[in-house]
């Protein structure tokens, strides 16, 4: 295991623009595709105190820090994906979202080639998330299944077993793995088995607003429901329901809503449940929660699979002067209802060692996508064809070959400490956000690609968010950012 000087762990607190000067950062090479070990360190910093918000540990769901990783023998026989099935995983990711924002049936120009790219490897699909472990569910004491909604059988008052769900701030519709199923692994969350679940009838003010998810009704008048991501790739669709959703043991969520999932077309890693839905729509997790804990919510996402970050529901305490923050950006007037629940913020100019690059302010018009699954950051070509000509400009290793999008790579063979320059994004409000050492490179590569022009959005992918609290307050109006969080 390697050991990081204590002076590491105190660099690179975004609180305001850097000077002009040049410094060097030393930094980790953390790749994404380095082999997971067989046990998990828990956090790197103190968890935050929830005091009145949800609290809850998350972890990458392929790690030791999963509760469905079993050890060694686990990790030893699980297919390790190639970066290229990795990133054909991000392109069918930044597409769909690009899409979303064109407003466009036929995909936008940001990703070439990637419309119904096919994916062979199911452990892409998964690889680099974020997931949180919840209960969905009351036990009934009775070991019979309840044949109705809402049996009358008693209960204990106990919680189902836990599910593991990965977070998606794209994503409206939270959904799960129930039983029965088609796919050849269900969850262990089973409807007939909970003295809380209801399915949610055609004709239910539920069911309305699903909107474009909708998917009519089954035999039994029950509301169905279908969601197809990631660049038509995968798609699930069920009954659209009801459950207590416990977060943490002292929290849960009365009549939560969610997809039943009885129907899956393309893969999805066999470690995971489901997807916890946390973006603007009305279907989302944090809408349904915004009367408890306000329209809010957090992540902390960890920079190793060995390590826990966490996920918050709420504002946290002292986010006035703990964050830096930019304005949420509002959508124009006409937009469609996909972009509308996607989480942007404007981004204005790149520094790397302090030196604002020379990218003309429109270019970064369209604005930036916060995502938590896509896993490299995407932008304006023009922008990223000055991060990489300045980043190249300082970097004093050799030169290895490209691999896919990645077109600045190094052979770092030997080398423990690689000396980095720093780059830092700078958000309208003066809002500076300095990559972490584990968010600059991917498997020895500059961890940035480019659109492929300058009309479509930016994405903040996760690697570059990894060690900071990112803030989505749609309340106050505002994304913030928290350095060294995790």
């Amino acid at each position: 295991m390697v050991v990081l000087p204590i002076l590491f762990l105190l660099l690179g607190c975004p609180t305001s623009r850097a000077a002009d000067e040049e410094l060097e950062l030393t930094v980790v090479d953390v790749s994404l595709l380095q082999e997971p070990r067989a046990s998990c360190s828990g956090h790197r910093v103190m968890p935050p105190h929830p005091y009145n918000n949800s609290w809850v540990p998350l972890f990458r769901p392929l790690g030791p820090c999963s509760p469905s990783f079993k050890g060694a023998a686990a990790a030893a026989a699980r297919t390790k994906p190639s970066l290229a099935d990795v990133l054909r995983q991000d392109r069918l990711r930044v597409h769909h979202i690009h899409r979303r924002v064109s407003g466009s049936s036929r995909g936008a120009r940001a990703s070439k080639g990637s419309f119904k790219e096919p994916v062979s490897v199911e452990e892409t699909q998964l690889h680099h998330q974020a997931a949180i472990s919840v209960e969905v569910g009351t036990s009934q004491t009775s070991s019979e299944p309840s044949s109705g909604i809402h049996p009358a059988a008693a209960t204990d008052g106990s919680s189902s077993p836990p599910v593991t769900v990965v977070l998606d701030t794209a994503g409206d519709v939270p959904w799960m793995r129930c039983v029965p199923c088609t796919f050849a692994q269900c969850a262990d969350y089973d409807p007939t088995r909970s003295s809380t679940y209801s399915a949610f009838p055609c004709n239910s003010s539920a069911c309305k607003q699903l909107g474009r998810y909708a998917n009519g009704c089954d035999a039994n008048g029950q509301c169905q429901y279908m969601v197809v991501t990631a660049g038509d790739s995968f798609t699930t669709s069920g009954t659209y329901s009801s459950d207590v959703l416990t977060i943490n043991s002292g929290d849960r969520v009365e009549g939560f809503r969610f997809g039943c999932s009885q129907n899956e077309q393309g893969s999805f890693e066999n470690q995971a449940d489901g997807i916890m839905a946390l973006g603007r729509g009305v279907q989302s997790l944090m809408a349904q929660t915004s009367s408890t804990y306000g329209d809010a919510f957090s992540y902390c996402l960890p920079p190793t699979e060995t390590t826990k970050g966490f996920f918050q529901i709420g504002v946290p305490i002292g986010a006035s002067y703990r964050f830096v923050t930019t304005p949420m950006l509002k959508e124009r007037g006409g937009a469609s209802a996909a972009a509308a629940t996607l989480y942007r913020a404007l981004l204005l100019a790149i520094t790397v060692d302090g030196k604002e690059l020379n990218v003309p302010a429109e270019v970064f018009a369209a604005g930036t996508v916060m995502d938590s699954r896509t896993i490299i950051t995407r932008l304006p070509v023009t922008a990223y064809g000055a991060l990489r000509a300045a980043f190249r400009n300082r970097m004093r290793y050799r030169v290895a070959p490209p691999q896919e999008e990645l077109d600045t790579c190094y052979d770092l063979t030997g080398v423990r400490y690689p000396r980095l320059p720093r780059i830092a994004l700078v958000f309208d409000g003066n809002a500076v956000v300095e990559m972490d050492r584990s968010g600059i490179l991917l498997n020895g590569c500059l961890a940035f690609a480019s659109n492929d022009d300058d009309s479509s959005p930016s994405i903040l992918g996760n690697v570059q968010q990894q060690t900071i609290q990112v803030l989505h307050d749609v309340g106050g109006g505002r994304i913030g950012f928290r350095s060294a969080a995790c």
